[in-house]
């Protein structure tokens, strides 16, 4: 089958799409989007955490035929056109929150949506929104300052000399 969506705001489409194919395999392997990382497939790390029409999902569970006519915005998309990094992928940068970097994406995306959702969020609902995404590196606690440091850097903070901000 043929599966066509906005994927980061562009058209995409990929063919020979088979009934029983994820999101996540249609992102990585037909459209070349690495971002969105394969663990467990079976929905319980979060690393392959991408929007699916705004609303945050596991790729892994989600059938690639689902986003058909849809909109999906994976880890890539959360960068500005010139490719700036928005305020949650600087300040996990910043805080050191990076590691091995396999739960990172599925983990920006969480805090993205937190933030959108919330923009001053107090520990216990920063840990709650991160429930569902699991990192055997970092211990959680670098984790913790990024998005405190995401949610205390104003969302239209520029990101470059171009003076872009998180808003797309």
């Amino acid at each position: 089958m043929r599966v066509s969506c906005r994927v980061n705001g562009e058209p995409r489409t990929a063919d020979d799409v088979w009934a029983g194919e994820s999101l996540l395999y249609l992102l990585r392997e037909r459209l070349g989007l690495a971002g969105a990382k394969n663990a467990c497939e079976q929905g319980e790390c979060g690393s392959c955490t991408v929007y699916l029409d705004g609303v945050p999902v596991c790729a892994c569970l989600v059938a690639a035929g689902q986003a058909q006519d849809r909109e999906v915005r994976t880890v890539e998309g959360l960068t500005g056109p010139d490719g700036a990094l928005d305020r949650v992928q600087r300040a996990f940068v910043a805080a050191g929150a990076v590691q091995c970097g396999f739960c990172t994406p599925g983990l920006m995306v969480a805090v993205h949506d937190l933030l959108a959702r919330d923009p001053a969020p107090v520990d216990q609902d920063i840990r709650e929104a991160l429930a569902g995404n699991l990192c055997r590196c970092t211990g959680y606690e670098h984790i913790m300052a990024a998005v405190r440091l995401a949610a205390a850097t104003p969302a239209s903070t520029p990101t470059g000399p171009e003076g872009h901000d998180d808003h797309h």
